[in-house]
């Protein structure tokens, strides 16, 4: 990087300090704080939704796993076609009762609908998978921004730790929106740059494509299942699996639905996660449009490929980075990239703090809702300090260890989701179920989940393990729920009715027709584009 290149980093680094101090200097509660007074507009809620997926890894992982790495291609566009009908279920079910409650934690809904103990659990549970998680992802992204910094990776990664926490420690869950908008538009950006350079180099010498490569334009999976088959990409994996994945990541996981809970109404958050459904496909069609066109590239340019050799199909990205794009737009490129690494942590820092705060101080200390407004965004602050602090020293002893370690982060993960939206669901959708019953299904549901990983990791796609452990879950539970009944009193606030389903169904049917119209338009342009390539592929 050039000196130009290094001020750019340096601006953008000092700007995201400034506008998180300037964005906290208004916030007096923790309403402000943690839920952005409940005013945020849904375009940037949606945006910023999106920018937490369009991490460094997004613009450096997608095209790497299309061109280069083993098992890679085309087949990475199955993991949008299930975001459409997530988001669907999501507006449909979760959303509407978080908003009636005006909660600042989701697991706060589960406390009302069941009980303590199940809050306490469910809320002990993320706060242990993303408070670890967020510094794996800080890793992952470390490792890419050290080699485009050119820099040690510890160094990087508390340089990334310590930026990230000092904005969203002053600015809450605003600034991290704010920050995520900026973040995105870099990002995409840098990908249709990137598009338009390496067309330069290929566009004149015709997309040289050998019969290996070719295989990496395969799309869709059909005949395998990713049960039994060993195939974890399959496309019914991707789809169902994906479904569950995506309901929960979005609709149960508070790093991402506190973004839905900042928004004025229960339609605003609707409209966030309808953009949100909409505009994800193109921006990954983006990514993937670099990685096919990286493909050709690679054969054209054999010194540059063989400095590749013997390194993670993820140094494809900045290498390329580094070597073609001019200096000054390469800042730019290298600011949204060292941008979105701090994502990975910032929006994790605010929810951790807010559940620690909400979901466990409280309890321990009633005391604290007395304390004075000013007290109590201050220590909420402290809070993300403590997390945000935690999180990067866990990024750095992990990046001492080894490599098993972030696999075993991951899959633990994996192993709570569809579990734990299966207990929210069980509220949100049935009469009979209390806290016993849906403990013992949570609990069901996750061992379930463990003995999948533990004989059939092999055999079965980890996607799956989303659905399968929900449908344990649902169904241990409910059966609990009939065998041993409990006759006691329930807010009709907490459980759906069909009035309820009408009703949302009236007001939101314009964008779950849009949104089911592009779920089988992104299912049939990719079959279309599918069999295309496939004739392509056949062609002498």
């Amino acid at each position: 990087m050039s000196a130009l290149d290094w001020s750019i980093l340096a601006i953008y680094i000092g700007l995201m300090i400034f506008m998180g101090y300037w964005i906290g200097r208004k916030q007096n509660s923790q309403v402000d704080y943690y839920v952005a007074g409940r005013h945020m507009p849904a375009w940037q809620i949606a945006l910023s939704i999106m920018a937490t997926q369009v991490s460094a890894i997004s613009l450096i992982g997608a095209p790497a796993f299309v061109a280069l790495r083993t098992g890679g291609g085309l087949k990475w566009l199955q993991y949008e076609f299930a975001i459409p009908i997530a988001m669907i279920a999501i507006m449909w079910v979760m959303v509407p009762i978080y908003h009636r409650l005006k909660i600042i934690t989701i697991y706060t809904y589960l406390e009302n609908r069941f009980g303590l103990y199940l809050r306490l659990v469910v809320s002990g549970v993320f706060l242990l998978a993303r408070g670890l998680g967020s510094g794996v992802a800080l890793l992952a992204t470390g490792i890419v921004t050290a080699v485009c910094l050119n820099w040690p990776l510890p160094e990087t990664i508390l340089l990334i730790g310590v930026v990230a926490l000092i904005y969203t420690t002053f600015g809450g869950i605003k600034a991290d929106i704010y920050s995520d908008i900026l973040q995105l538009f870099i990002l995409w950006g840098a990908a249709l740059v990137s598009i338009g350079i390496i067309w330069n180099f290929v566009g004149n010498t015709g997309l040289q494509f050998t019969p290996d490569n070719l295989t990496r334009l395969k799309i869709v999976e059909w005949r395998v299942t990713g049960l039994g088959d060993g195939h974890p990409f399959s496309f019914w994996a991707m789809l169902i699996g994906g479904f569950f994945l995506y309901v929960s990541y979005y609709g149960a996981d508070q790093s991402q639905s506190q973004r839905l809970l900042a928004t004025a109404s229960r339609t605003e958050a609707a409209h966030a996660l309808f953009l949100n459904g909409l505009l994800r496909f193109p921006l990954v069609i983006t990514y993937l449009t670099f990685g096919v066109l990286l493909i050709p590239f690679l054969n054209t340019h054999p010194t540059f490929a063989a400095s590749l050799k013997g390194l993670p199909a993820d140094f494809l990205v900045p290498q390329f980075l580094i070597q073609f794009v001019p200096n000054g737009l390469l800042g730019i490129i290298i600011a949204g990239i060292f941008a979105a690494s701090m994502s990975s942590l910032d929006s994790a820092m605010n929810s951790l703090s807010a559940a620690t705060y909400h979901d466990v101080l409280i309890k321990i200390w009633p005391s604290l809702k007395k304390l004075p407004n000013s007290r109590q965004v201050l220590l909420s602050r402290l809070l993300t300090i403590i997390w945000g602090t935690v999180a990067t020293l866990f990024a750095l002893w992990v990046a001492e260890g080894e490599e098993t370690v972030i696999e075993l982060v991951n899959k633990i993960g994996s192993a709570f989701y569809g579990p734990i939206l299966a207990t929210f669901w069980l509220g949100m959708l049935t009469q009979r179920t209390r806290q016993g019953h849906a403990l013992v299904g949570l609990m069901s549901g996750v061992l379930f989940n463990v003995l999948l990983w533990k004989f059939f990791s092999e055999q079965i796609s980890w996607l799956w393990w989303n659905a399968l452990g929900f449908g344990f879950t649902m169904v241990v539970a409910y059966t609990a729920a009939r065998l041993f009944p409990v006759n006691s009193p329930l807010s009709s606030d907490l459980v759906l009715t069909r009035t309820d389903f009408k009703q949302i169904f009236i007001e939101e049917k314009s964008k779950i027709l849009w949104l089911f119209i592009a779920f089988w338009a992104i299912i049939i342009s990719s079959v279309v584009l599918e069999r295309f390539l496939a004739q392509w592929r056949s062609m002498p």
